[in-house]
């Protein structure tokens, strides 16, 4: 009888040993997934803040190719209008200097939608000093199909089912693209050659998107 009491006692130990050590992995196991918890909205923190600087970077370029081709610098005696062209010149080197890149993970289907999205805007840019009007027709219609509250006006039915297959982050990046080359339609080859540096970047294989 004693030895049956002393029995159940240490069956009783042994449960809850077992028990205490099932709440410390739990507790364990909850602490490491609120850490990943917040390193998660860090990371996501940080690729907003590169993806307002890729976007802050834009537009410095944009600014300062708008001063280059306005009127007022066109106003003036030609020794300043060279000083202010190499001052703007050289701000332009140095923003270009800044190399800001934020990835985006693609599967393959995605992939293929960018390139194929990218390849009809890169059709349109080669046009535009052979045919000013018809390219800002058919920018404003490429445009038309990456806004869901599109004024009336006509759009691409088959450039908004390819840019619907591309990744969100892309959509957002060919949408910015679309509207820098429309603002500056009317200015020069420079300006376009410039301003659409911001080509959304295609990756060189699956593998890298996959990292």
């Amino acid at each position: 009888m004693a030895q049956a009491k002393i029995n159940a006692k240490m069956n009783d130990a042994g449960k809850g040993g077992k028990f205490s050590r099932t709440i410390s992995m739990a507790d364990r196991s909850l602490r490491l997934l609120e850490s990943l918890d917040q390193i998660e909205m860090r990371v996501e923190a940080l690729r907003e803040a590169a993806t307002a600087m890729e976007q802050e970077k834009d537009c410095l370029l944009e600014m300062i190719q708008s001063i280059q081709n306005s009127q007022e610098i066109r106003n003036i005696c030609d020794g300043e209008r060279e000083e202010l062209n190499l001052t703007a010149n050289r701000l332009m080197s140095r923003t270009l200097t800044v190399q800001v890149s934020v990835d985006t993970i693609r599967n393959p289907q995605q992939e293929d939608a960018l390139r194929e999205a990218t390849a009809i805007i890169d059709e349109v840019v080669a046009r535009v000093l052979e045919h000013v009007e018809g390219a800002r027709s058919r920018l404003q219609a490429l445009h038309a199909a990456c806004v869901t509250d599109a004024p009336h006006a006509p759009l691409d039915q088959t450039f908004q089912n390819v840019v619907i297959s591309c990744a969100l982050e892309d959509q957002k990046k060919i949408k910015r693209r679309l509207e820098t080359l429309i603002r500056n339609m009317g200015n020069a080859e420079r300006t376009i050659r410039i301003m659409d540096h911001q080509k959304v970047d295609e990756p060189n294989n699956a593998s890298a998107n996959g990292k």
